[in-house]
């Protein structure tokens, strides 16, 4: 593992943790997240996390989209809050995935 992928592990951990927002780079866009599961997937890194960037439609429910880990850079932890989303469970989406931490 590479000194920035722990970095990034460790800023998202203290953000589930803390129940704390993190900024992003993704796929060339600045996201803003909601980080809600930190889980394994076949060895891989992955967050759930509400993407506050995103337009919702007015009748659709916010829901977490899923964030490989190694596709996010320049992570950086807010100090402002997040509430998790009503009856979130950190239950990860697939059943061979393997939860790590949760809000």
């Amino acid at each position: 593992m590479t000194g920035s992928m722990d970095d990034t592990r460790l800023k998202l951990m203290e953000a589930i943790a803390r129940k704390k927002l993190v900024t992003a780079q993704y796929n060339g866009q600045t996201l803003t997240l909601a980080p809600h599961l930190l889980f394994e997937r076949r060895g891989d890194l992955f967050i759930s996390a509400l993407n506050l960037n995103k337009s919702w439609r007015s009748d659709e429910e916010p829901r977490l989209g899923h964030f490989k880990l190694g596709g996010l850079a320049s992570i950086e932890l807010s100090e402002e809050g997040f509430e998790p989303l009503p009856g979130f469970e950190a239950a990860p989406p697939r059943e061979e995935d393997t939860p790590l931490l949760g809000v």
